[in-house]
């Protein structure tokens, strides 16, 4: 099977990509990322020399180049991770996600078309739901309310997805997942953030009161639940993926703190952001129940392996608070 993953130097698409390469001996694997700020080969050294792996730089977007990927590399099925994901970037530049989480994804699924591949699954997320309550969960067809400019995106690319489908018969599938973590995750997310900061001795950032609520899901349980997504999911439909792990964003950095033997007092809250949503929870009965399976990872061992990892790895990420990191930074936190 020769698949392109798309996005593949991101933190999920690497993580996958090596899950794929080291559980399934036959498989191929084209890796198309655009390398922007959050795309890091230094994430896929290791599988680099891996004959099974090729690498092409480039846009989702640019249809010459995703036409002759698909030519030369006889795709069979894509996989699309591509995509801006950051929240606060969206509320600073809105149109950059429209171009690569909608436009994007529009021409993959026209060429994917064109070149009959036999599956296509977007990678999504549980934004795309808006905010709950104090209670419930979202089911796959809990109605889409995305309160950001990424989640407005994302939540678009799905419907083309979905209408792809309908329209034209494409095997597309949608995973919506829920928040992720583990290692070579971009230091702009939650928990790399607060560890390297923490690392650093420097303030950590939290919104508001810090009481929104994520269900967490270790990227490991995530790579395991796109695959068999991809292999056996029914075309056309949507599965949650969740960790079943609901935990305050205030309660996990002070977990955080307390594995890495930091005071509490580096805790600095900050104005919150708009549209900031309250509470995530996923209902993942589909896919227990119709693919057979479910998270391993408990979150106190995957939180403390992710906290070791930062630590092992200081040059990885030394290597990204630079530059434009840091001036992104300074951005959304320095006016707050």
């Amino acid at each position: 099977m020769n698949v392109l993953v798309t996005g593949g130097a991101g933190f999920i698409g690497s993580n996958f990509i090596r899950y794929l390469l080291e559980t399934d001996a036959d498989v191929r694997v084209v890796n198309l990322d655009k390398l922007t700020y959050a795309g890091n080969l230094d994430s896929l050294t290791d599988v680099g020399a891996d004959a099974r792996y090729a690498f092409v730089r480039g846009d989702i977007a640019d249809s010459q180049l995703v036409d002759s990927v698909l030519r030369k590399h006889k795709i069979d099925g894509i996989i699309n991770f591509a995509a801006e994901s950051h929240v606060d970037r969206s509320i600073l530049d809105p149109e950059v996600f429209v171009t690569t989480n909608v436009l994007g994804t529009q021409n993959l699924l026209f060429l994917a078309r064109e070149h009959k591949v036999k599956r296509f699954l977007q990678i999504s997320t549980d934004e795309v739901y808006g905010s709950l309550g104090a209670k419930g969960t979202f089911r796959e067809d809990t109605p889409l309310h995305p309160n950001s400019p990424y989640s407005a995106a994302k939540a678009s690319a799905d419907l083309l997805c979905l209408a792809y489908f309908r329209t034209f018969g494409l095997p597309v599938t949608v995973s919506r997942c829920s928040n992720n973590y583990g290692p070579f995750q971009f230091p702009e997310k939650l928990i790399p953030l607060m560890i390297i900061n923490a690392l650093e001795g420097k303030p950590l950032p939290v919104y508001g009161d810090g009481k929104q609520v994520r269900d967490w899901l270790h990227v490991s349980d995530h790579c395991r639940a796109i695959d068999v997504v991809f292999r056996k999911g029914k075309p056309g439909e949507i599965y949650n993926i969740g960790g079943d792990c609901e935990k305050r964003n205030i309660d996990v950095v002070k977990q955080l703190l307390g594995i890495l033997e930091a005071p509490e007092s580096l805790i600095h809250f900050v104005k919150d952001r708009p549209g900031h949503d309250r509470r995530y929870a996923m209902d993942i009965t589909r896919i227990r129940t119709e693919l057979n399976w479910r998270p391993t990872v408990a979150f106190d061992e995957g939180l403390r392996l992710t906290v070791q990892w930062y630590l092992d790895h200081r040059s990885w990420w030394q290597k990204v608070i630079t530059g434009e990191y840091l001036a992104m930074y300074d951005r959304i936190y320095g006016d707050k």
